[in-house]
């Protein structure tokens, strides 16, 4: 899902992405011009909220609803910060611990306004996205009530 000329890019992947490959084709649209860009991507942890070894974490998400506040959030925080363009892609399914679950890119004329955006962003997605997590353990799943702390 992209909006204005490309300058936000979202989208839900249900299969493992290259973040080098999409980073490098939004770059080469959206970010190109840009004086500074963040970026941040996320990684499945080896253990479960409680400490225990985790066997994999499975995503789920409300299709199309989630797209759309994911794009929302997007372009609001753009605005509040000031910056040019964002790319934001998030994996759902079924992941092993190290496996790549989220990619955020903000990309701006200053460093600081485009590193803010991309952490406030980045926290939109942890607590306001429509993604459920079950941590599995031990053959075991327990579906999660909360986040990990910024």
């Amino acid at each position: 899902m992209t909006s204005a000329h490309d300058a936000v890019q979202v989208a839900i992947h249900s299969q493992p992405f290259s973040a080098t490959d999409q980073l490098d084709r939004w770059l080469q649209r959206a970010g190109s011009a840009a004086a500074a860009t963040a970026v941040f991507m996320g990684h499945v942890r080896p253990e479960t909220m409680d400490g225990a070894p985790l066997e994999a974490l499975e995503l789920s998400h409300y299709p199309g609803l989630c797209e759309r506040l994911l794009l929302s959030f997007t372009q609001q925080q753009l605005s509040d910060h000031g910056v040019q363009s964002a790319l934001v892609l998030h994996r759902v399914g079924r992941l092993s611990p190290g496996d790549l679950i989220v990619l955020v890119a903000v990309s701006g004329d200053r460093r600081g306004p485009v590193q803010r955006c991309c952490s406030d962003l980045l926290e939109l997605l942890k607590h306001e996205a429509p993604f459920w997590k079950r941590e599995w353990s031990g053959g075991v799943g327990t579906w999660l009530g909360a986040n990990t702390p910024l």
